[in-house]
Order: C-alpha cells, then structure tokens, then sequence
C-alpha cells in the first residue's frame, strides 16, 4: 500500500484517510466512547493547575504507566475494540504496539496543544500510529526548529495516520480548536513503549507532554 509522504524532509507521515469503513468506523466510536472510563484530569503549566481541554484514557501491555505534566495515568487492560484495532494497523506500520492513548474531543473548544512524543521511552525514531473515529478535525505538523514551515490536513472518521522515522524529533504536532460546531471526536494514537526494569515495584515511564 503505497502513500505519499506528507513531510518534506526529516520524518515520515502518511494518511490512509478511509483505513476502516465508514460503518465499522461509526460501531468503534460507539463503542469505545460508551466503553471507555473517560476522566478529565488537571495537568501542571506554567506552576498551575489547569483542566487538560479534553477527556483522555490510558490502555498499555503490563507495567507501563503513562506520565506528563504532574500527572500519571496507570494502564488499563486492552479491551476487545483496542486490540482489534491495534492488530489492524501493526500489520501496516510494521511495529508491536504496546501502549494507547485515548483522547475525546467533545466540540470545538477542546484541543491538543504543539508537542513532539520523542521521549526516551519511546525509542530513538518511534512509530506513531493514530486512529481517528467520528467528526473530522484538522491536525497539523510544523517544522520544530523554524516554528514556519506548517502542514494541515483533515482527519476523517475511520482514518489512520502514521508518523515514523524522525518526524518526532523535527516536527512537532497539535489539534487546534475549531470555530463553530463540531461534531465529537475520538483519536487513539498507539506507540511502542517497553516496560521498565522493576515494573512491578510502581516505576513508570514518562512518555510526552500533550499540552
């Protein structure tokens, strides 16, 4: 399945835009919106307490525990609409992913703010697959070191994003907020991350700052 790489230079991204049927697409949304245990916690900025503009779950393998910005969210066991996606895109992007954020976008107003994920953890060129389930959203990559050169593009229902190579360490990404009605969206962004030595005695990895 060949794709054109939408980064210019230092990384990889290509958009498979409908990688799950419309129809299966829709059944996930329902499901995993109705399944998953959403929470809407407090991250630290700037020495504050603010409500992350959005709700999000954590799902890993055994012992891997996700922490940014104060905060750590233990993983969850994967459920059944989880690893039937995951077994989906692993088959594409070539990596055993071990770890899933889930975030909810309930209108416009919540977003996700400029980061990179290249945290140790993650490995020296991580895979990044993301998974987009209902309204479409624009997202958007921008050259990390000039803050000018900016790439937007839709995510639909049903498509896959995969970033790979160094786009991690050269460009950054976000959700921005939307004017207007906007109908939900889910985006699951799946990652490889192994479990710490000493697992099992509460030790975790911190794998990103999603602002």
């Amino acid at each position: 399945m060949e794709k054109t790489n939408l980064i210019p230079h230092h990384g990889i991204a290509h958009l498979y835009d409908i990688f799950f049927p419309i129809p299966e697409a829709d059944a996930l949304f329902k499901e995993l919106t109705e399944k998953v245990p959403w929470k809407q916690e407090p991250i630290k900025m700037f020495g504050k307490d603010i409500m992350q503009p959005r709700l999000t779950c954590w799902y890993s393998d055994p012992g891997i525990a996700y922490s940014y910005s104060g905060i750590t969210m233990e993983g969850l066991r994967w459920i059944k609409p989880l690893t039937e996606i995951r077994s989906r895109i692993e088959q594409l992007a070539g990596v055993k992913f071990t770890g899933a954020l889930l975030n909810f976008y309930r209108d416009g107003k919540d977003s996700m703010g400029w980061h990179r994920d290249n945290e140790k953890a993650l490995g020296k060129n991580p895979v990044i697959g993301s998974v987009s389930l209902g309204g479409t959203r624009t997202f958007q990559l921008r050259d990390w070191l000039t803050k000018k050169e900016i790439i937007s593009m839709d995510l639909s229902n049903g498509s896959l994003l995969i970033m790979a190579g160094e786009s991690q360490h050269f460009w950054e990404h976000r959700v921005p907020k939307q004017s207007g009605p906007a109908i939900p969206r889910l985006n699951i962004t799946f990652r490889v991350i192994q479990p710490p030595v000493g697992a099992g005695s509460g030790k975790h990895h911190s794998i990103g700052n999603p602002a």
